[in-house]
């Protein structure tokens, strides 16, 4: 399902823990690290959608996460044309997405990445939450910096300065590729 820009609705989701820490997940058979995430089918809610697909790539449901927030709005990346299968080239550009952060409630054993017949990831770990831009593939990078740094205000329960309660915006050391949009990555 594309939309009339060419762009695949999709969700993604960052799952935090108590110290803050995002589940990082190798994809199968690949070197490959990323957040989960996956496509909206027809008829589902963007929330619909994250909660299949946290089920169905990571093992965890409603009752073992909860929302601590989401993106504003979509957030797009294009494909690079030899990603692109041929029978695909000239409808598809790429994905947009909706990013949700969901704090961790249950307990690590819960994950599990053999949920479905089709799993998307043999391994997972807690990281940082600010991960390394270099390790996310090129072309969904400006993606990462925006939605994380969207995304990292909602971590905090209280905020811990004046400043942060008016302004609801966590003013944390933010490693400088995020910083700097425009800049070289």
């Amino acid at each position: 399902m594309l939309d009339r820009d060419g762009y695949r609705p999709n969700v993604a989701i960052v799952i935090a823990n108590s110290r803050n820490l995002v589940f990082w997940g190798k994809r199968v058979r690949e070197h490959a690290w990323q957040f989960p995430q996956g496509g909206i089918q027809a008829g589902e809610t963007p929330e619909q959608a994250m909660y299949r697909e946290l089920k169905e790539e990571v093992g965890l449901d409603g009752r073992h996460v909860k929302i601590l927030g989401r993106t504003r709005e979509w957030m797009r990346y294009e494909v690079p044309s030899h990603w692109i299968k041929r029978e695909y080239r000239g409808s598809y550009r790429g994905q947009k997405q909706i990013w949700y952060l969901l704090r961790l409630v249950g307990l690590d054993s819960d994950v599990s990445l053999r949920a479905t017949d089709h799993p998307e990831f043999d391994a997972w770990r807690w990281h940082e939450y600010w991960i390394p831009l270099e390790a996310v593939i090129d072309f969904k990078r400006e993606v990462y910096r925006r939605a994380l740094t969207e995304l990292e205000r909602f971590l905090h329960d209280r905020p811990p300065s004046r400043r942060k309660r008016l302004y609801g915006w966590a003013h944390t050391i933010v490693p400088s590729p995020y910083g700097n949009p425009s800049g070289d990555l």
